[in-house]
């Protein structure tokens, strides 16, 4: 198992692009693919695209990215790619539900980001996990739900 304890930077600097680029060319990057809700973490345990077992623990200031470079050597490289975040917009019907809704996204400790007029929920899970719970606090039919589309951009 490959210990990583420190980044050594994202594929887009200077000093990685090129060699990289050769890598790839050659079939010898690995990817770590990890959930973009993963990065949060200091250490975990993951499997490259390859198959290699790497344990992370990275000190809390160092923070983990996509194209993070884990290991870099002559003849193979780890990158982090992370997966595309999925988003649930909810959009209330009226200001009190509005205020219900962020109470309750609130206690959930959803992770949430606002958009015009909604609010927009990290599935972290399946979606019809935050459905359900929607459902059972009496919430699905005074708002709107929605996948925000993949090409629109979050406010």
């Amino acid at each position: 198992m490959l210990l990583v304890n420190r980044v050594l930077g994202n594929r887009l600097d200077e000093d990685f692009a090129d060699p990289l680029h050769h890598l790839e060319h050659h079939g010898e990057v690995e990817w770590l693919l990890l959930p973009a809700a993963e990065l949060a973490r200091r250490r975990f345990r993951a499997v490259t695209s390859r198959g290699a077992e790497v344990a992370v623990a990275l000190p809390r200031d160092e923070p983990l990215t996509d194209g993070a470079v884990l290991l870099f050597e002559p003849h193979r490289a780890i990158v982090v790619k992370v997966d595309a975040e999925r988003w649930l917009r909810l959009t209330p019907r009226d200001l009190a539900t509005a205020l219900e809704l962020g109470y309750h996204v609130g206690n959930l400790h959803w992770r949430v980001r606002f958009a015009a007029g909604s609010i927009e929920v990290a599935l972290e899970g399946p979606q019809e996990s935050y459905v359900a719970r929607l459902v059972s606090l009496g919430l699905d039919s005074r708002i709107e739900m929605a996948p925000r589309p993949a090409d629109e951009a979050p406010c």
